[in-house]
């Protein structure tokens, strides 16, 4: 198991994620209760200060596995597509991401058990560094 990384998330995150979480029924998905815990870790700053290797809501992420590389963006429930190139913050590997920087690992859960280790290669769009703090 992979020790967790610091996280850090930008305030206007944090809030609409609360207000996410208190809309939602306490058993409304699995991994609530995790989702709830990075939050209460996390070094909650102003979106002007988010670091800009850091994944926040609506990032489009580039990862790294020990065989591909694929890309995701984190998005808020509504704005997941069936197409495969969104992530849901609901999702326990969407609530894992938050707050993670370039170069930090984690574990990925693999259909059918087991984990596989990703690294994020890199952030390649951010919000907070295109300027976009009400999106």
């Amino acid at each position: 198991m992979i020790a967790k990384p610091n996280i850090v998330i930008s305030s206007l995150d944090a809030e609409r994620l609360e207000n996410l979480l208190d809309s939602l029924p306490h058993n409304a998905f699995p991994g609530k209760d995790e989702l709830e815990s990075e939050l209460a870790r996390a070094d909650v700053v102003d979106p002007k200060d988010i670091p800009a290797t850091v994944v926040t809501m609506n990032s489009t992420v580039r990862f790294k596995t020990a065989t591909d590389e694929f890309v995701l963006t984190l998005v808020y429930p509504k704005d997941q597509k069936a197409d495969g190139s969104t992530i849901s913050i609901l999702a326990p590997v969407g609530s894992a991401l938050l707050g993670l920087s370039q170069g930090d690992e984690m574990e990925w859960p693999k259909p059918g058990g087991g984990a596989l280790r990703v690294r994020i290669e890199e952030v390649t769009y951010q919000p907070e560094r295109a300027g976009e703090y009400h999106r």
